[in-house]
């Protein structure tokens, strides 16, 4: 069911957050994928949107950026598939793109595609993106060669570990897919009540965080998530705490509360069903 890309170099670029985003040129909701390297999120990818995709660079980087669009039970879904990352820490582009997506792209519903033969390695990457957002579901794809290898995955209990929906599915197959895409319409309607698991600091880093995040929001007015922040001040993040001194924290905040600046309008509105 996948598909070529097609080519992006005449798509219009509006401000530099335009494309981190996405209300309504036709959409009603935003999907991220998010994964690790090598767990399938490409086939996922690609056999959701089918022909309804294309192409292009997220704005200032050579990182290839790739989106497209579906129709399930009524809606109409943009999916764009965020660089294959092991971590949200910002040490390469990759890295800083997706961080950026998920954190001020405020997708509805972010989809983290894990590898069910390596499931520990992958988990790391979930955790860090339940730290930035409360709408997410796990697809815990290979579960034809996990089953291979002799590896049970108990996705009920993972659920509950994780606080949010898990998903068991085999993306090139198609096996289980809708079952995850009504596990994301549930969590975009609200239907669903996710509660991420979230680590907690020593009672000196809590007291840190708290004192921090009022001075983030009063900074950048509007900003989803200041407890993420304050803690990536606390780790030492450079690039984070240029962001917020120079301004360009924001100014992205800003940015992305302008409604055209959620949805591309290039897009497809029709996608695999």
């Amino acid at each position: 069911m996948g598909a070529t890309p097609q080519a992006c170099e005449t798509c219009p670029v509006h401000a530099e957050m335009a494309q981190l985003g996405t209300a309504s040129g036709g959409f009603d909701h935003v999907i991220a994928l998010a994964g690790n390297p090598n767990t399938g999120k490409s086939t996922l990818f690609n056999a959701l949107t089918g022909l309804r995709q294309h192409t292009g660079n997220w704005p200032g980087k050579t990182v290839t950026r790739a989106e497209g669009g579906f129709q399930f039970a009524g809606r109409r879904y943009k999916l764009v598939d965020l660089p294959g990352t092991y971590s949200l820490l910002s040490a390469s582009d990759d890295e800083e793109v997706a961080r950026n997506f998920l954190l001020f792209g405020r997708p509805d519903c972010t989809v983290v595609v894990v590898d069910a033969s390596a499931l520990e390695r992958n988990l790391y990457l979930v955790l860090q993106v339940l730290e930035i957002t409360d709408r997410a579901v796990v697809a815990v794809n290979l579960m034809d060669e996990a089953k291979r290898r002799g590896i049970e995955v108990d996705s009920r209990s993972l659920a509950r570990d994780l606080g949010v929906p898990v998903v068991p599915i085999v993306a090139r197959r198609g096996e289980n897919v809708m079952a995850l895409l009504q596990e994301v319409a549930n969590v975009v309607s609200g239907e669903t009540a996710t509660h991420p698991l979230r680590t907690k600091g020593t009672e000196e880093f809590e007291r840190a965080v708290m004192r921090l995040v009022p001075m983030i929001e009063a900074a950048a007015p509007g900003v989803p998530n200041a407890r993420w922040i304050a803690i990536r001040l606390l780790d030492g993040d450079a690039s984070v705490e240029e962001a917020l001194t120079s301004g360009r924290l924001a100014e992205l905040v800003r940015r992305q509360q302008e409604p055209d600046q959620r949805f591309s309008r290039t897009i497809a509105l029709q996608g695999a069903q």
